[in-house]
This record gives C-alpha cells, sequence and structure tokens, in this order.
C-alpha cells in the first residue's frame, strides 16, 4: 500500500515540475512581449497628445465654430469598440474588462465592434449586434487597420447609424496594475480652449474642412494607442498570472516531496519492524 501510495505522489511531483516549467516558460515570453508592448505604449502617447491638442486648437479657433462631431444629439444608438485578448491565462483581464463594457451597455440599444479573440467569442455568444468582426485577432491589427475602422465609424457617425462612439479597453497602469476603462471618443466634448483670446490662427481652407479632416485621424490615434494599451496590459496580466502559477506549482512540489518522504520513511521503518519481527519469531 505504502509502495503504490509513494508511486501516485512520485507522479504528481513530475506531473507538477512539467506545469512550472510551462508556466515559467510562459512567464519569460510575456516579460519579453511586455518590454515590446511599453515601447509602443511611449510611442503612442505623444502622437496622441499632438492631434488632441490639434483638435482643441481648431474647434477653439473661432467663436461660431461648428461641426457635427461636436453637437450633442439625441442617443438613440450607441456604437462600443471593445478590446480584449487572444488568448487566456491572463488573470482577469479579459473578464474584467467585458464586465465592464456589458454594464456600460446594460439597457441600451447598441452595435459592438470586437476586437481580440476574447470579445468576438463573448458578443457572439451572447447575442449582440455586431457591426464588423473583421478584427478577431487583436495581435494582428496594425496602425492601417485602425485608421480604417476610424474613418468607417466617422462616416456612420455622420449619416446617422449611431450616435456615440465609446471605446472599451485596458489602461496600463504598471506589470501589477491594468484599469479597465471607457472613453467617449464621438462626439468630442470640452475641447480645452487652447488658444488664447486674440491668437486666432488662420487655417486653409477653414477650420471647419480641417476639423473634419483631423477628427478620422484623431479618432485612429485614440483607437490605436488604447490598443497599444491593451497589448501592454495582457503582457502584464499574463505575466503576473504566470509568476503566480510557478510559485504555486513550486509549493505544491515542495508539499508533495515532503508528503513523499514521509511515506518512504513509513515504509522503511515497517519492513524494519517486519524484519526484526521475522528474526525473533
Amino acid at each position: 500500500m505504502a509502495g503504490v501510495s509513494m508511486k501516485d505522489i512520485k507522479l504528481r511531483i513530475r506531473s507538477m515540475e512539467s506545469t512550472k516549467q510551462i508556466t515559467k516558460a510562459m512567464e519569460m515570453v510575456a516579460a519579453s512581449k511586455l518590454r515590446r508592448a511599453q515601447d509602443n505604449v511611449t510611442r503612442s502617447r505623444p502622437y496622441f497628445e499632438t492631434l488632441y491638442d490639434t483638435v482643441c486648437r481648431v474647434a477653439d479657433s473661432s467663436g461660431s465654430f461648428t461641426s457635427p462631431y461636436l453637437e450633442a444629439r439625441e442617443v438613440k444608438k450607441t456604437c462600443y469598440v471593445v478590446i480584449a485578448g487572444d488568448r487566456g491565462l491572463a488573470g482577469g483581464y479579459n473578464h474584467n474588462v467585458l464586465k465592464l463594457a456589458e454594464a456600460e451597455m446594460a439597457g441600451k440599444n447598441v452595435t459592438v465592434v470586437p476586437i481580440g479573440k476574447k470579445s468576438v467569442e463573448n458578443f457572439r455568444a451572447h447575442g449582440f449586434e455586431i457591426l464588423t468582426d473583421a478584427y478577431f485577432e487583436a495581435g494582428d491589427v496594425s496602425v492601417s487597420d485602425c485608421f480604417t475602422l476610424a474613418r468607417d465609424l466617422c462616416g456612420r457617425f455622420l449619416r446617422g447609424d449611431f450616435d456615440e462612439v465609446h471605446i472599451v479597453y485596458t489602461g496600463f497602469v504598471s506589470i501589477l496594475v491594468q484599469q479597465p476603462s471607457v472613453i467617449t471618443a464621438l462626439p468630442l466634448h470640452g475641447a480645452g480652449g487652447a488658444e488664447k483670446p486674440g491668437s486666432e490662427t488662420i487655417y486653409e481652407p477653414d477650420s471647419e474642412t480641417l476639423f473634419a479632416a483631423i477628427v478620422p485621424e484623431y479618432l485612429g490615434g485614440l483607437l490605436y494607442g488604447a490598443l497599444c494599451e491593451c497589448i501592454a496590459s495582457e503582457q502584464g496580466a499574463r505575466r503576473t498570472a504566470m509568476d503566480s502559477a510557478t510559485k504555486n506549482a513550486e509549493e505544491m512540489i515542495d508539499d508533495l516531496s515532503l508528503k513523499y518522504n514521509r511515506a518512504r520513511q513509513g515504509a522503511i521503518t515497517q519492513e524494519i519492524t517486519e524484519i526484526v519481527a521475522g528474526s525473533n519469531a
């Protein structure tokens, strides 16, 4: 009986050692991808900030400035761009952002642009209206794809297909902290008054035309920035999850090794007892 027990424990130890090797390898891969993702986040932020500043300055350049991108209107339908991951094993990364998206959508007439395998699968399963599922793999979405999507969303917004555009994504705070967030992309709100009174800039051909050309670029930069944040957040969450799994595997191996040694010691003691008993007889 002791031999069978020891054999089972040995098999479990080997199984946990294999699991530990896998989780450790995944942690190292996530760490490598995280460094690249953090670089992308750092590079994308100045571009977005410059575009945002330009949008604000153009919008504030004239007191009589008007644009359909700035006009608040009755919200009959809302478009949500929801970015999640392509794979699991990333802790609560996918669950948290999808939970936030569904809470925001509750009771609204919505259409969804899911980006990432987990996002597409989730909204298909729950029967949401999907505007397009062309971005099934978040890892394959390029800068060009972001600007193509932005132009499409702006065109549909101007036609009145929907009255708001929101982006649901996960902001990268640090390796240990990722924050699901919702931002309103369209209509634009609260230009920051960047221009000083009396320092009006003259735009050619005119402010409205320039603004209409910049907004799709602004939205494309916003989408790409959110995508970079999400990729960095996913890798950070996966690295943390795999590090935790590796530590748990090590603890289980230590516990099983202790049990194995106790069982082995018990078996040796039993054999000695049987030998002594036999010699006495």
